[in-house]
C-alpha cells in the first residue's frame, strides 16, 4: 500500500505533460495592409533613395538644441501620462502573472490539531465517553485543472498579448510625448524670434514716429503721415504685447508636458538650428508594421482576442479537475515526523465536468470572443491606415514647405532691399513718408511670414519623425533616461517558470 500516494503522483503528473495537448484557437491571420504600396510622392522627395531612417535615430540625436534635449529628458521623467502609462504596464504584467499560474497546481501546506469528546456505545458497562486527541500535517493539491482543450493556456496567451500591446502603447505614448515637447519648444522659440523681431520694428517705428512728428511740426509733412506712423507704433506694441502673451502660454504648456515648473536652464538655440538631421527616408509602408509601436501595440491586441476565441471553445468540452492531499495523522504530536503511533493518510478525486444546459451561455461568449476579434482586426487595419496617412501627409508637405520657405526668404531679402532703397530716397526727399511707413510694414510683415514658416518646415520634420517611429526601434539601444517611468518596462513579463519569450 505504501506506493501508492507514489503512483497516484506520477499519474497526476503524467497527466499534466499531457495538458494542452489540443489548442481550439483559431490561426491568427494578420490581414494585408490596406494602404497603398508606396507612400504618394515618395519618389520625388527622393526618400528611398537617400536618407536616414528615423526609427534608428535617437532623439538625443535627432534634436541639437541642449534645452530641447533637457526638456525632454525631464518630461520622460515626470510627465504624468506616461507615468500612468508605465503602471499599465506593470498592471498587465500582474494580471498575465496571475493567469500564467493558473497552468500551474497549487500546493497548500496543512497542520491541524483538535481535541474532541465521544460517545462510544461499546465501552463496557452501557457505554461511556472518552477523550479523543488529534494532530494531521499534509500537503493539498486542490481543483487543478488538467488543460486537454487549451483553455487556461488561451487564457494565458490573452493575457500575455495585453501586456505586449500595454508595452507597446507605453513606447507609443513615449514617442508621442517626444514630439508634443519638440514641437512646443519650437513654437516657443518661434514665438521669441517674432518677438525680438516685433521690438525691433517698434523701436524702428518709434524712431520714425518721431521724425515724422518733428516734420509735421515744421509743416514738412501732412496730418494724414503723422497718423499713419501713430498707428504703426500702436500696432507694433500690440503685436509684441500678443507675442509675450503667446510665448508665456507656450512656456505654461512646457511646464505641462515635462512635469515640473523648472524647465531647463540651458542656453536656447534658434529655430534654424534646431534640426540637424532632415535627410529621412520614408521607406516602404510595410515597414510600419514593425516601426510602429501603436501598429505593434494593435497587432498584441488582435492576438489577445484571437487566444480569447480558443478558450471560449474549450468551454463545450468537458473540464477535468484533480484534487489530491497526502499526509500524516497521529494521536501524538510526535507521531507525526516520528517513528510514534501515527499513519499515512491519502486520497485522491477526479472531477469530469460536462456541459450540458447553459442557456447558451457558451455560445453567446464565443461569439462575443468572434466579434472582439474582428474589432481587433478592423482596429489593427484602422493603426495601420493612419500611421499611412500621417507619413503621407508630412511627406506631402515636406516638399511644399521646402518651396515656401524658400520663397518667403526670397520675399524678406526683396522687402529689406525695398526698405533700404526707400529710406535713402526719403533722405534725398524722392520718397515721402507713407511710402517709407509702408516698405517698413511690408518688411516687418515678411520677417514675420518667414519665422512662421521656418516654424512650419521645423515642425514637419518632427512630424515625420514621430509618424515614422522615430527612436523606437525596439533592438536599438534604449531612448529612455533611467529616470523615466517607462525605463523599467521590459517584454519578459517575470513570471515564474514562463521559459523563454513568447510571440502571441
Amino acid at each position: 500500500m505504501p506506493c501508492l500516494p507514489a503512483r497516484a503522483s506520477v499519474a497526476a503528473v503524467a497527466a499534466a505533460l499531457l495538458a494542452g495537448c489540443v489548442n481550439l484557437a483559431p490561426p491568427l491571420a494578420r490581414p494585408e495592409p490596406p494602404v497603398a504600396s508606396a507612400f504618394p510622392r515618395a519618389e520625388t522627395a527622393g526618400d528611398r533613395a537617400v536618407g536616414r531612417r528615423p526609427v534608428d535615430i535617437p532623439w538625443a540625436e535627432f534634436f541639437a538644441d541642449p534645452r530641447l534635449r533637457a526638456l525632454i529628458d525631464s518630461a520622460l521623467a515626470n510627465n504624468r501620462d506616461l507615468r500612468q502609462a508605465a503602471l499599465r504596464v506593470e498592471e498587465a504584467r500582474a494580471i498575465y502573472r496571475v493567469q500564467f499560474a493558473a497552468q500551474l497546481p497549487t500546493l497548500s501546506g496543512t497542520a491541524s490539531a483538535g481535541r474532541s469528546r465521544a460517545f462510544s456505545p461499546l465501552i463496557p458497562g452501557g457505554g461511556g465517553t472518552f477523550l479523543v486527541t488529534q494532530y494531521q500535517v499534509g500537503l493539498a493539491a486542490t481543483s487543478f485543472e488538467l488543460d486537454f482543450f487549451s483553455r487556461i493556456r488561451n487564457l494565458s496567451e490573452a493575457a500575455f498579448g495585453q501586456f505586449l500591446a500595454s508595452g507597446e502603447n507605453a513606447r507609443a505614448v513615449q514617442l508621442a510625448l517626444v514630439g508634443q515637447v519638440a514641437r512646443q519648444y519650437l513654437v516657443e522659440r518661434a514665438l521669441d524670434e517674432q518677438r525680438e523681431l516685433a521690438l525691433r520694428s517698434l523701436a524702428t517705428r518709434e524712431s520714425s514716429l518721431s521724425v515724422t512728428r518733428q516734420r509735421y511740426d515744421r509743416g514738412v509733412t501732412s496730418g494724414v503721415e503723422l497718423r499713419q506712423a501713430e498707428s504703426l507704433v500702436e500696432s507694433a506694441r500690440a503685436t509684441v504685447a500678443a507675442l509675450e502673451r503667446q510665448q508665456a502660454q507656450a512656456l505654461n504648456a512646457l511646464v505641462r508636458l515635462t512635469g515640473t515648473p523648472d524647465l531647463a536652464d540651458a542656453p536656447a538655440g534658434r529655430l534654424a538650428d534646431q534640426l540637424p538631421v532632415t535627410d529621412l527616408s520614408a521607406g516602404m509602408p510595410s515597414e510600419l508594421l514593425t516601426n510602429r509601436p501603436d501598429i505593434r501595440a494593435a497587432e498584441a491586441q488582435l492576438a489577445a482576442a484571437n487566444a480569447n476565441i480558443g478558450a471560449a471553445r474549450a468551454a463545450f468540452f468537458p473540464q477535468i479537475a484533480l484534487t489530491g492531499t497526502a499526509g500524516r495523522v497521529s494521536t501524538e504530536l510526535g507521531g507525526l515526523f516520528g517513528s510514534g503511533r501515527g499513519f499515512t493518510i491519502w486520497s485522491f478525486l477526479p472531477q469530469v465536468t460536462l456541459p450540458i444546459f447553459d442557456g447558451g451561455r457558451n455560445r453567446a461568449n464565443l461569439d462575443l470572443t468572434e466579434i472582439r476579434r474582428d474589432l481587433g482586426v478592423a482596429a489593427y487595419e484602422v493603426a495601420i491606415q493612419n500611421a499611412f496617412r500621417e507619413v503621407a501627409d508630412a511627406l506631402v508637405a515636406r516638399e511644399a514647405l521646402e518651396r515656401e520657405l524658400a520663397a518667403q526668404r526670397a520675399q524678406r531679402d526683396a522687402e529689406r532691399a525695398r526698405l533700404a532703397l526707400v529710406e535713402q530716397q526719403r533722405g534725398a526727399g524722392v520718397a515721402n513718408e507713407l511710402t517709407y511707413l509702408d516698405a517698413q510694414r511690408q518688411s516687418f510683415a515678411a520677417e514675420q511670414s518667414l519665422v512662421q514658416a521656418a516654424l512650419a518646415r521645423a515642425t514637419n520634420i518632427v512630424d515625420l519623425y514621430v509618424a515614422l517611429g522615430g527612436g523606437s526601434n525596439p533592438g536599438g539601444p534604449s531612448q529612455l533616461t533611467s529616470s523615466s517611468p517607462a525605463a523599467q518596462l521590459r517584454v519578459d513579463p517575470g513570471a515564474p517558470g514562463a521559459g523563454p519569450r513568447r510571440s502571441p
